[in-house]
């Protein structure tokens, strides 16, 4: 059988135009690089979650969240750090922020990190922000948390107006 490639697509061709089977090299680099692939999506984990904007998600976040990293096999000491992390940054969002509010996690394997990043709706205007009824020693220590248990966070403000703060954190 004559084969040739057309130089255009790259298809195999037989002597009449008709498509030739691949040879069982390019069966086998296709297969390669499919392995590769899988393999390249297998380093990373992803979830993501829209909430509802009151108390109650902070609750539906942790769960969640706990969920998520006991299937990416993140337990103890890390999965509680990923945990609390993820309830200061919905905590705040629901007391400060507007809608919408929508958590994602982000497991980088080969690197032993999760991203958290809770996006909202942007400040709330000044006026609106509720003050809190405790005292002030036992209210705004959800940052330095944050700063202690994350090796970095910061926050992303989008053209929209939404605003996502996120934090890494290293996975023993």
């Amino acid at each position: 059988m004559h084969n040739s490639v057309n130089s255009v697509s790259g298809n195999r061709t037989d002597k009449n135009g008709k498509a030739a089977d691949a040879t069982p090299y390019a069966r086998s680099v296709y297969r390669a690089d499919l392995v590769r692939l899988v393999r390249a999506r297998r380093k990373v984990g992803e979830w993501s979650g829209i909430l509802d904007h009151g108390s109650h998600s902070v609750s539906y976040a942790r769960r969640s969240a706990q969920q998520v990293l006991t299937s990416w096999q993140i337990r103890g000491d890390s999965a509680d750090a990923v945990i609390l992390v993820v309830s200061e940054l919905v905590t705040n969002a629901v007391k400060y922020a507007q809608p919408p509010l929508i958590v994602r996690l982000r497991h980088e394997r080969t690197s032993h990190q999760v991203w958290v990043g809770v996006c909202d709706g942007g400040p709330v205007p000044y006026d609106a922000v509720k003050t809190s009824q405790c005292d002030h020693d036992e209210h705004g220590r959800g940052l330095a948390i944050i700063e202690t248990l994350a090796s970095a966070w910061g926050t992303l403000t989008h053209s929209d107006g939404h605003i996502t703060r996120w934090a890494n954190l290293s996975i023993v």
